[in-house]
């Protein structure tokens, strides 16, 4: 299974590239475990390349200093998206697979779902 993301900055009307975003697995015992990190593309993008075994994980991104670089005030520093990958389904349930996260981002506000 993989996971992917998108950032698109609702106020400016674009994607958020030069994101730095982590991915992280929580652990038995209640520590999360870094998987993988880059930063978004010029689309806002992100897919990462890291095995992503049933389990929960969290997506870290630093919004702060995204905003902080355009001169725009905000209220979070980070967004963190905590969310489960199951074990494997068939495919006559449709879960599974690719899992993605995308995040609709302003300086006081932002949302997220579960992508395709």
């Amino acid at each position: 299974m993989t996971v992917s993301t998108h950032i698109l900055d609702a106020v400016a009307g674009h994607p958020a590239a030069g994101v730095a975003v982590g991915l992280s697995l929580l652990a038995p015992d209640g520590s999360w475990v870094p998987v993988e990190a880059a930063s978004t593309d010029a689309d806002g993008r992100f897919r990462f390349a890291a095995p992503t075994p049933a389990g929960v994980y969290r997506l870290t991104f630093a919004t702060g200093p995204y905003f902080a670089a355009r001169s725009v005030e905000a209220f979070y520093p980070e967004v963190a998206i905590t969310f489960t990958i199951p074990e494997p389904q068939d495919a006559v349930t449709g879960i599974g697979g690719h899992f993605h996260v995308p995040l609709l981002l302003s300086p006081f506000a932002y949302s997220t779902y579960r992508g395709s």
